[in-house]
């Protein structure tokens, strides 16, 4: 598993939805913010390279010291995942991500869940730490 690793889903909107601190490096007090920061910055680099591309898996879009920025824009409702991490898995990242839009689209399926609301669902962020375990 990669030491530091943050991953959150943003919608359409740029409204974060989701948001998991899912590595295993000890917590500094600043640490959360400073990968919301990093994320969030690299919102634009993500919006401008789903237009270039039709793959929806971006790989590597920013970097920040010895972290980068992975992202996956979903096809159907333009919702960006995006993992701030520090390993050089791309493979494992890759799967993390289409394992995760599948959950994402069960989530979506959901007659009680409003999208673009946060993802509030136990279950689902259970199931989003354990598939960060098994592949970063």
């Amino acid at each position: 598993m990669a030491t530091t690793a943050c991953f959150i889903i943003v919608s359409r909107n740029d409204i974060p939805i989701y948001e998991a601190e899912v590595g295993s490096a000890a917590k500094r007090e600043d640490a959360a913010q400073l990968h919301q920061f990093i994320l969030h910055a690299a919102l634009d680099i993500v919006q401008d390279l789903a237009w270039t591309t039709s793959a929806m898996y971006l790989k590597a879009v920013d970097r920040f010291n010895d972290l980068v920025v992975s992202a996956y824009v979903t096809a159907e409702t333009h919702t960006r995942l995006m993992l701030l991490h520090d390993s050089r898995n791309d493979d494992g990242i890759k799967s993390f991500f289409q394992e995760v839009h599948e959950l994402y689209i069960k989530t979506l399926l959901n007659p009680t869940y409003l999208p673009g609301s946060r993802i509030t669902s136990s279950h689902f962020d259970t199931k989003v730490r354990a598939l960060a375990r098994k592949y970063l």
